[in-house]
């Protein structure tokens, strides 16, 4: 009792000092596992955000994908579309041996 009611100054000065120093070491080993845990946060939270922008990335094409999609399906419709023209020339053709609407549409033609 005699340290904290100051009858030995110099004792007391020597028990505040102790106090100041635990209090201190205490708080700079928090502080320093704080800081430490933050630093593995922000590690993690990177990588969470570079996947997060590689998947923002992917979704973006996927838009693109279905305009490229129905693009194709156009394309081959056309496509069957002229095939079958062709093979009704081709069919026609391979028949006529010059019927009065061919004869008619060349001389008209000429």
């Amino acid at each position: 009792m005699d340290l904290i009611s100051g009858v030995n100054p110099i004792a007391s000065w020597w028990l505040a000092i102790t106090i100041v120093v635990v209090v201190t070491l205490v708080v700079a080993l928090l502080l320093s596992r704080i800081i430490k845990t933050a630093s593995a946060i922000n590690e993690e939270v990177s990588v969470v955000w570079a996947n997060g922008q590689r998947v923002a990335n992917n979704t973006i094409h996927i838009a693109a994908l279905y305009q490229t999609a129905d693009t194709v399906d156009s394309i081959l419709n056309r496509a069957g579309r002229i095939a079958n023209s062709a093979q009704a020339i081709k069919d026609h053709a391979e028949q006529c041996p010059g019927c009065p609407t061919c004869i008619w549409h060349r001389e008209a033609g000429q």
